[in-house]
């Protein structure tokens, strides 16, 4: 029986393999962070689908970073977060419904948005609520049509919802939403691995 995907993700805080996933994404990340942060002289950020935080603590260290917030499903997880870090702020909510006190300058998500039935609700919400004009959304995946090899982790991992979507479909999510400069590339291709995708864009009012 499958299970949902805070449940899974709740398993893995407990037995310790989200370490793994720190690892496995951490080049990714980086990638997307040094790009997203690259012209900004201070910002404020969030990390959607924080897990147990490593990119909050990460990105809190540079001295631009005025505020970081990371949100999570998984209460073991944002239990785990907070037992690591005692300096920035971790939420436990829904990410469809939660709202941050004060709108921010910079959004990162990696390996999260696809375990939403509806991905395009999630993008729009964060659009209208958690970013300022002319702020940055900026997310990552693994798990995509373009990326033949991944098209088995449903069945690996047990997880109920796992949304299998091409790279233009998630740029136009991007682009209904509202977001301007919409752009998309992937990072890390090697041998079948398509590399991770990675789609970021502006939202930008005149």
């Amino acid at each position: 029986m499958k299970k949902l995907p805070i449940e899974v993700f709740g398993r893995w805080a407990e037995t310790g393999k989200d370490v793994g996933m720190e690892e496995g994404h951490r080049s990714s990340v980086e990638h997307m962070l040094n790009y997203a942060t690259k012209d900004l002289k201070q910002f404020s950020f969030i990390d959607a689908g924080c897990g147990n935080g490593w990119v909050v603590r990460d990105i809190s260290k540079l001295k631009e970073c005025t505020s970081a917030i990371g949100i999570d499903g998984s209460l073991e997880m944002i239990k785990k977060a907070k037992s690591l870090d005692t300096i920035n702020s971790y939420k436990c909510d829904d990410l469809l419904s939660w709202r941050p006190e004060n709108k921010v300058d910079l959004v990162h998500s990696m390996e999260v948005f696809y375990y939403f039935k509806h991905p395009f609700e999630l993008i729009k919400h964060i659009f209208n609520y958690w970013l300022k004009n002319k702020s940055r959304l900026i997310v990552g995946m693994d798990f995509y049509k373009e990326n033949k090899v991944s098209h088995s982790w449903p069945q690996k991992t047990g997880v109920s919802i796992m949304e299998l979507i091409s790279e233009n479909t998630w740029k136009e999510y991007f682009k209904e939403s509202g977001f301007k400069n919409v752009k998309s590339w992937k990072f890390g291709k090697k041998g079948n691995w398509e590399g991770t995708l990675i789609i970021t864009g502006i939202k930008h009012y005149e």
